[in-house]
């Protein structure tokens, strides 16, 4: 039977490949892995924008096989989205990290924005670790975690 087998990437729209570079590989230390411009007929087939511009750059994320790929379309209309969490449609990334309190304070240093301080969570699989909500560039929620434990690890208890 088919079915899926394995993550192959995530891919974020941004309005800038420079800003959003500026974000996740020089604040959070993705590494970039390729950058291109495919100039392929199927590609404007595929996104639902023949006559695209379409410019990518593809970034690992840190300890991982883990791919980000950042996307700016050009040449064709486009609109920003309201990406608060509560609207339908709208996605957030999530990373372990080792020090949070050190990694927010460096990102709020360089003025990345935060939903808040981050917390400390008193139930479900991240309790007693540290979270918090940052915004990239684009309104992207990309959610920072602490903690000893994976989902897969979880057994509802706490």
């Amino acid at each position: 039977m088919s079915g899926i087998r394995a993550a192959h990437h995530v891919g974020i729209t941004v309005r800038s490949l420079e800003g959003s570079l500026a974000f996740y590989r020089d604040l959070l230390g993705f590494e970039v892995v390729f950058g291109w411009n495919p100039q392929a007929p199927y590609i404007g087939e595929l996104v639902g924008y023949p006559e695209v511009d379409l410019h990518s750059v593809i970034l690992r994320v840190p300890g991982s096989d883990v791919f980000l790929e950042l996307l700016e379309y050009r040449g064709v209309p486009a609109t920003p989205v309201d990406g608060a969490n509560a609207n339908p449609g709208t996605v957030h990334l999530a990373f372990y990290v080792d020090d949070l309190e050190d990694l927010y304070a460096r990102l709020t240093g360089h003025g990345v924005a935060a939903l808040s301080a981050p917390v400390t969570p008193t139930i479900g699989p991240n309790l007693g670790g540290r979270a918090v909500y940052l915004v990239d560039p684009d309104g992207v929620r990309v959610e920072l975690i602490q903690t000893a434990r994976r989902f897969d690890e979880y057994t509802g208890e706490a």
